[in-house]
């Protein structure tokens, strides 16, 4: 049995684990080696932390196709843009999504959320900061990106090959760390990308529950039919 000590303790590694995660600056070869020791402990670790962001971003991805998109759930192709070990695959699918593939730059964290057997296709060794080289534009219905957008993680620029591979009239669902949209400048990026044409901001939930000890905003955005056009314009 676990002591109330030993549970305080546990918690305390746990949110360490998750602090240094975000001292990483981005860089690809030191967050890679950081998941390749932690994707052991990570579902354990984010949960002691009270994580619910994979939930309410599957909850908005079922509440857009509900409201915009006139395929069958299940016939919705989505693509988890930074996977991890599949905890926000897991929420989709209880909801009746069943095409999701996966991405993530950790292959260890990738093959922990292939074995959840969720998604159709799991690609490890992908950085959410480069191209998308492997993925064709307008590939998919939905793309969402949870606990991604995040200090010492991926940079808000990703929002525009994040785009780019959404079908038009599609949606891109991303929360974005509290204290990282206020650092990262990334309502800067979603302006510019606004005014450019290649995504339109739908929904904002501000403030929203994520962690114990800090809240995130949860993102909605649309693709616009002719984001592909402006998109390719400036390849």
């Amino acid at each position: 049995m676990v002591t109330l000590d030993q549970q305080t303790a546990l918690e305390q590694a746990a949110r360490k684990r998750i602090k240094d995660s975000h001292a990483l600056d981005g860089d690809a070869g030191r967050l890679a080696h950081f998941y390749r020791g932690w994707a052991s402990a990570y579902d354990l670790d984010v949960g002691r932390d009270g994580y619910c962001g994979p939930m309410i971003v599957a909850e908005l991805a079922g509440a857009v196709q509900t409201a915009y998109l006139a395929k069958e759930r299940a016939l919705i192709s989505i693509l988890d843009a930074g996977c991890g070990t599949g905890l926000l695959g897991v929420q989709l699918e209880r909801l009746g999504f069943r095409l999701i593939e996966g991405l993530d730059l950790s292959e260890e964290m990738a093959e922990n959320a292939r074995q959840t057997r969720v998604y159709h296709q799991v690609r490890g060794g992908v950085d959410l900061n480069g191209p998308l080289s492997q993925y064709p534009s307008a590939s998919y219905d939905i793309t969402v990106c949870c606990g991604v957008l995040t200090l010492g993680h991926v940079r808000p620029e990703a929002l525009r090959e994040l785009a780019r591979v959404t079908r038009p009239n599609g949606f891109v669902i991303a929360s974005t760390r509290k204290s990282y949209a206020e650092t990262a400048c990334f309502e800067e990026e979603v302006r510019r990308l606004e005014h450019e044409g290649i995504l339109a901001p739908t929904q904002r939930l501000k403030d929203g529950r994520y962690v114990a000890e800090e809240a995130a905003h949860y993102w909605v955005f649309q693709v616009p039919v002719h984001a592909r056009a402006r998109t390719e314009d400036r390849s």
